[in-house]
């Protein structure tokens, strides 16, 4: 519902470390609406000396984990918790506007997969049409958070599982 308001930048920081660097980009911020969605659950703060720097947040987007060894052959983009070190072994990136974390997978070169916690909307400009979105399609379950996480294939597992679809498609 937010990604439909025109001109709203959204700022969903994973950690303390992404809302300290997020203020000031959202009291700087002159020429529309900006709103800083900070979650309830209980989060770590990243351990920033083996992933990239909170201040790619004022380009509106950066690279949490680029893996060695060139060109990624996928790219997870996410916002928020999804970023967590649960997630560390996928690389991550956070769309609030700039692109700049993506950039380096350019159409056509690797396979993308957005995973939002909530609705797709919004999401096909970032993953572009030869890529994929973990997404809910529905409303209405009730649980704990972290079984509603299984249950709906929010987990690490649950991309990989997608990410290898994505690749054997493109192989294919």
């Amino acid at each position: 519902m937010l990604r439909a308001i025109p001109n709203l930048a959204m700022l969903r920081p994973a950690d303390g470390s992404e809302t300290i660097e997020s203020w000031p980009v959202a009291m700087e911020r002159l020429d529309g609406p900006t709103l800083l969605v900070l979650s309830r659950q209980k989060l770590p703060v990243l351990d920033r000396t083996t992933l990239g720097s909170a201040d790619g947040v004022k380009r509106g987007a950066y690279v949490l984990l680029d893996p060695s060894g060139g060109v990624p052959q996928a790219i997870l983009i996410a916002t928020g918790p999804r970023c967590t070190s649960r997630w560390r072994r996928l690389a991550c990136s956070r769309p609030t506007g700039c692109g700049y974390g993506w950039c380096q997978c350019r159409r056509g070169t690797c396979s993308r997969l957005g995973i939002e916690a909530a609705s797709a909307f919004g999401w096909l400009r970032w993953i572009t049409d030869d890529g994929a979105m973990l997404a809910m399609e529905g409303f209405g379950p009730s649980a704990p958070g972290k079984r509603l996480y299984q249950e709906f294939q929010f987990t690490p597992e649950g991309a990989a599982e997608i990410i290898w679809k994505l690749l054997a498609r493109r192989s294919a």
